[in-house]
């Protein structure tokens, strides 16, 4: 039998193709001598050219390897000064890279390669490339394989065999046959000359030596026997059928998932509807669901739904805004038949930068049918992420949870047109005071393919009803002063803004004004007084501005630079003063201690309640929730939507919630007339959006004649007309 018995292919790719099994093996069982470049030298890459070459040993033939000694840059400079001879140099290194060999079989296979050299039938020589004064590696992979006939083969490429290498890496090779003459005979007869003169030391700018001694008697102290047991042969056949069965098991294992809606997930009526309408708009469009309604579950239908019709490979691109949601994702994920990649710098998978390439070159190949990656949305916008995706991106679909977030002018840029199907998830869209940033997420995702309200999820029993309980509060002397002096100077600063977008400076003072509102002391007053009677009670959240504050009974002699955060103040109020079981939730605590804390919270029996910052902003699940005191309040409607949909998830035993929204009214109601008009004026841009947010949350509420009674007075006393404009902007 000899190479042309044997069906070659003209290239060989390791994520489609058993290199091993029906390249390597069958040729080297018909192989009489085998010329092999394996690049850097090494004990454990020794091992690696071991497969199929018991056919050869039987055959009679001949093994030769060159190599090359990894050099660092300091061994090069070293060499170069003369600091170290160059053979000196070499040779530690070798002996650095003759290491134990890890289990029975690679002692075995080491054990066989020994004897080999030991018998003549393998010889290996150490090439080092020398121009004038520089010293370089060489790492050349190249081989050729002679039969009994003459015929030549030479393949050439990356040849890396592990079982690791097939399931993550995308190996490959080039052959060539001197039969086949033409270009072919040309290539095989090169590769030839070039390996004749390399082993004999002829080749330019190059040095080959033979291996040192003192690394082959370093070697031999791993030798086990002293001869070549041909039961070894049969070993190594053994072990090469069961290496081919990891390797096709472990590719079953990667292509036997693919995007599909697992049977136990039920889709509802209405997310087939918004599939249905996304599907007819061309894959492009907008699910605009309310928290809570199975935004995750129909996006990740609507990916499945594609796959199944697109029938030619996908890249599939999943962006969040948060690292921990990116984590509540790839749970979905999995159980939608897809393995993602992990794209974020605290990924749990390790090297995800070359794994990303990888399924990228792979899908851009032909070899998968699809990939899956997922990103945070500045893990997306990096460099490397955009250069890596950048050729599969006009088979790519683009899924945006959160979208709102993508309307800014930064992010945006990334919203590339190439990409021809795209899907965007919010609950709400279109983004608070940028209308510009708003229009950007329509022209690029296009129309709404659903709208489903959070009156829907809660009339639909998707989400619990709610109680809501205004605690209206209002400034000390100190705060309300420094309000109006900050009212004032925006007014003013805005004054000099085109088209009432407020400049850089505004937008500080802006902030210093919300933080302002955000820390009055008297919220923390009150909530103490509302928690003495929930002192029993669990599921609890406390929701915090981030932003400091003096303690609720200050000195006022204490400097500025005592004043302590405000979820602190809170922690140690209810721990300490009511005896509650607390813990902080914020971006202080790492992932692990967040999960034992909600785990603790479902559980009710350690801890009562959680002090938390931004969790409900981003995204946090935490479903137990039923009671829910928030500080922070907002103007901005993105915000208190969400907030107030994470708060009614539905959860085992869990009949309603009830919301405990702190209203600033800057002057106490029942004292307003003592104030000037100036004062009532600068005071009411304010009052106003307070009351947007207390109508909207008293809308849907249970309870609503509760909030009305609080609207009414607040707009009687403040004297408040909806159809006059604002003159200090918003908080």
């Amino acid at each position: 039998m000899n190479f042309t018995d044997v069906k070659i292919k003209e290239e060989y790719r390791s994520l489609q193709d058993d290199i091993v099994g029906e390249f390597y093996t069958p040729l080297l069982r018909c192989a009489k001598k085998y010329q092999r470049a394996v690049g850097f030298f090494s004990s454990s890459a020794l091992i690696e050219i071991s497969d199929g070459i018991s056919g050869l040993v039987k055959n009679g033939g001949t093994i030769e390897l060159v190599a090359s000694p990894k050099l660092s840059e300091d061994d090069v400079v070293a060499i170069e000064t003369g600091i170290k001879l160059r053979d000196e140099v070499i040779k530690e290194r070798l002996l650095e890279a003759i290491t134990v060999p890890q289990g029975s079989f690679e002692e075995r296979r080491l054990n066989y390669l020994i004897n080999l050299i030991a018998a003549g039938i393998l010889e290996i020589k150490i090439a080092v490339l020398e121009d004038s004064n520089h010293v370089g590696m060489y790492h050349e992979k190249v081989g050729l394989m002679y039969d009994e006939e003459g015929n030549i083969i030479a393949f050439s490429g990356s040849m890396n065999e592990s079982v690791t290498a097939f399931i993550h890496n995308c190996e490959s090779i080039d052959v060539f046959k001197s039969w086949e003459g033409g270009s072919d005979a040309r290539r095989v007869m090169n590769k030839q000359l070039s390996f004749k003169a390399i082993w004999e030391n002829y080749e330019p700018h190059m040095t080959v030596m033979d291996f040192p001694e003192a690394a082959k008697e370093k070697l031999f102290e791993y030798r086990k026997s002293n001869s070549i047991d041909h039961e070894d042969a049969e070993v190594e056949r053994q072990i090469i059928d069961e290496k081919n069965e990891t390797v096709k098991s472990a590719k079953e294992e990667i292509t036997k998932d693919e995007p599909n809606v697992p049977q136990w997930i039920k889709i509802r009526k209405y997310q087939k509807d918004a599939i249905n309408n996304w599907v007819n708009n061309n894959f492009v469009g907008i699910f605009d669901m309310a928290t809570g309604t199975g935004k995750t579950y129909t996006g990740l239908a609507a990916i499945a739904r594609l796959y199944s019709e697109r029938k030619a490979p996908l890249a599939i691109f999943i962006v969040c805004p948060y690292q921990h949601l990116v984590t509540q994702w790839v749970e979905d994920i999995n159980a939608f038949g897809m393995r993602p990649v992990i794209c974020h710098s605290a990924s749990s998978q390790k090297k995800w930068k070359s794994r990303l390439k990888d399924a990228c070159l792979s899908l851009e190949l032909g070899v998968l049918e699809y990939m899956c990656a997922i990103f945070t949305n500045d893990t997306y916008i990096s460099d490397f992420v955009q250069k890596t995706i950048a050729h599969v991106k006009a088979q790519a679909i683009l899924v945006v949870d959160e979208a709102h977030n993508f309307g800014a002018e930064k992010t945006s840029k990334y919203l590339d047109e190439i990409i021809p199907y795209r899907l965007a998830l919010s609950a709400t869209l279109e983004r608070h005071g940028d209308d510009v940033g708003t229009q950007r997420l329509f022209d690029y995702f296009g129309e709404k393919c659903i709208e489903y309200t959070l009156k829907e999820a809660i009339d639909n029993d998707m989400l619990v009803r709610y109680y809501y309980h205004p605690i209206l509060i209002s400034f000390k002397d100190d705060e309300l002063e420094s309000y109006l002096d900050l009212s004032k100077q925006i007014a003013r600063a805005m004054m000099s803004c085109k088209d009432n977008e407020p400049s850089d400076y505004a937008k500080m003072l802006l902030i210093k004004r919300a933080r302002l509102v955000a820390s009055a002391r008297e919220k923390v007053e009150q909530l103490l007084n509302e928690m003495k009677k929930h002192t029993k009670d669990n599921h609890i959240l406390v929701y915090c501005g981030a932003t400091t504050m003096r303690d609720i009974d200050y000195d006022e002699d204490r400097p500025p630079e005592e004043e302590k955060k405000q979820v602190d103040i809170v922690t140690k109020l209810l721990g300490n003063e009511l005896q509650m079981k607390v813990a902080k939730f914020t971006s202080e605590e790492n992932a692990e201690l967040r999960e034992k804390l909600k785990t603790e919270f479902d559980e009710g029996e350690s801890l009562q309640a959680l002090i938390a910052i931004r969790c409900l902003d981003e995204g946090v699940n935490i479903p137990s929730i039923d009671k829910a005191f928030i500080l922070a309040s907002s103007t901005n409607p993105k915000e208190y939507i969400q907030r107030r949909g994470r708060v009614l998830r539905k959860y085992k035993g869990k009949t309603h919630s009830d919301i405990y929204d702190f209203v600033v009214s800057p002057l106490p109601l029942d004292s307003i007339n003592a104030y000037d008009e100036e004062t009532i004026r600068l005071s009411q841009s304010l009052v106003k959006r307070e009351i947007v947010r207390m109508r909207d949350f008293a809308n849907l509420a249970e309870n609503t004649s509760v909030a009305d009674e609080y609207i009414y007075s607040l707009i009687k006393n403040y004297g408040i007309n909806f159809e006059e404009e604002d003159e200090t902007n918003e908080y």
